[in-house]
Parts: structure tokens; C-alpha cells; sequence
């Protein structure tokens, strides 16, 4: 689908960098999920760094992924080289 994730980077202060198979690069935001279910386990660093793609979802280990609707919504566009710094 045009919407599955093809590339994923965790990023400082909860953040990933994504690329997704339509060609959308952005960064999204994890901070304001972190307090919600499941996803609290994501507050541990190590267990951030441990993102993924399964099936063209951006997962971890346990099961927590990003919904593609929301990954689209809210992922802010940005060029890899504006990462060096991240």
C-alpha cells in the first residue's frame, strides 16, 4: 500500500524519522502517546531504538505500532540531510 512504511529511524527526544513507499519522508512524534496504554513501554530509550517495520507498519518488540492514518496525519515532512544533527 502506498501508506507502508519502507524505512524507519528512531530519533532523539521520541521522535522517528519515516519513509514510506509513496515517497512521504517526515518525522513523527511520539511524546504525546507516551502516557497512553501500551505505549508507556516506549518511555524506556533502549526499548524506543528497538522500532521496526512489520508488514509496512512502524511496531516494536511488543506489539505497539503507529496506525497509518495517524503515522500520515501527524508525521511533520523533512529531508534526511536535516537529520545529521538528530
Amino acid at each position: 500500500m502506498d501508506w507502508d512504511a519502507k524505512f524507519v529511524k528512531p530519533l532523539s527526544d521520541y521522535r522517528i524519522y519515516v519513509e514510506l513507499v509513496n515517497g512521504r519522508k517526515g518525522i513523527f512524534d511520539l511524546k504525546p502517546y507516551l502516557d497512553r496504554g501500551v505505549m508507556r513501554e516506549l518511555k524506556d530509550a533502549r526499548y524506543f531504538r528497538q522500532v521496526g517495520i512489520l508488514l509496512g507498519a512502524v511496531t516494536w518488540p511488543h506489539e505497539q505500532d503507529i496506525a497509518p492514518e495517524t503515522l500520515m496525519a501527524e508525521m511533520r515532512p523533512v529531508e534526511p540531510e536535516s537529520l545529521q544533527n538528530s
